[in-house]
């Protein structure tokens, strides 16, 4: 499951990452930071839960984005365009849909 695998590479920030890695992880995180943002509607105290959600996997995002930049032969530090409101995120969203390389300097494509 790619959730688990990204999770298993938690600040593993050279090599490469798959398409699908990156947008199934991306998918289930979408989803889990969803439900616990809906949460707090009912329980106050449930806001907490969130906030520890994203810092823990603050790391791991940035991790698996930093891959997946490298897997069409960009930069991870690309990654920072998300700072310019919307531009920035449709930019970064087109660079993490590209295909892969076949080879480059971050290593063989993954398999």
């Amino acid at each position: 499951m790619p959730y688990i695998e990204v999770l298993q590479k938690y600040a593993v920030f050279d090599g490469r990452a798959k398409r699908s890695e990156y947008w199934l992880f991306m998918l289930i995180h979408v989803i889990i930071s969803i439900i616990l943002g809906l949460i707090p509607l009912v329980l106050d105290w449930f806001l907490v839960v969130e906030v520890v959600y994203f810092l823990a996997l603050l790391v791991p995002v940035l991790a698996v984005g930093a891959r997946r930049l490298h897997d069409s032969g960009k930069s991870g530090w690309l990654q920072l365009i998300l700072l310019i409101p919307l531009i920035g995120w449709i930019i970064v969203i087109i660079l993490m849909a590209l295909p892969s390389d076949d080879e480059n300097q971050y290593g063989p494509r993954p398999v």
